[in-house]
């Protein structure tokens, strides 16, 4: 499996920018470029991903999953659940981002449908979910509500009531 830094060296070089004008578009200094391609820096915040993704004239999903990243699943709040979608491909959350738990199951990376409310993502946006029906810690969570499926905040377990369908383990805004 190719790493995040090996893959943010060839989209470098791919877009034609060598280390310190990459720097520049992120907002870091060239030797973070340099930590970020070796390997030596393992964990990048999702701020500086959406830059590099940007930067490198990539989608996200590429720069984190590669050129053969599975297609994006979308939530929306009807239907199948992402992971239940004919075309869903479940991965093992990569070292490099940093979740909000520590997860070891798979988990979906999916966009928010067109015209549809998930406050405090927006469509476009980027969510990695753990499919779950188990309460973890603080942290927003799928559930179905009123025959929609909607994202609660929640900071200790919900109420029989709400059904937990999904754990967001990380959230990514377009640049």
């Amino acid at each position: 499996m190719e790493s995040l830094g090996s893959r943010i060296k060839q989209l470098r070089q791919r877009v034609k920018l060598n280390k310190a004008a990459l720097a520049r578009k992120v907002g870091v200094s060239d030797v973070t470029i340099s930590y970020w391609e070796s390997g030596a820096i393992k964990q990048i915040g999702h701020e500086r991903l959406v830059a590099l993704a940007d930067a490198l004239e990539c989608s996200l999903a590429t720069l984190l999953e590669g050129e053969s990243a599975p297609p994006l699943l979308t939530l929306n709040h009807q239907g199948p659940l992402p992971w239940e979608q004919v075309q869903a491909t479940a991965l093992t959350p990569p070292p490099h981002l940093p979740l909000k738990i520590d997860w070891k199951a798979p988990c979906v990376m999916v966009t928010i449908g067109p015209k549809t409310d998930f406050a405090p993502a927006s469509p476009g946006d980027l969510l990695l979910l753990g499919p779950t029906h188990v309460f973890h810690k603080a942290g927003h969570y799928l559930i179905k509500r009123d025959d929609r499926f909607v994202l609660a905040q929640f900071s200790k377990s919900p109420g029989d009531d709400e059904e937990i369908h999904a754990v967001v383990l990380a959230h990514w805004c377009p640049a």
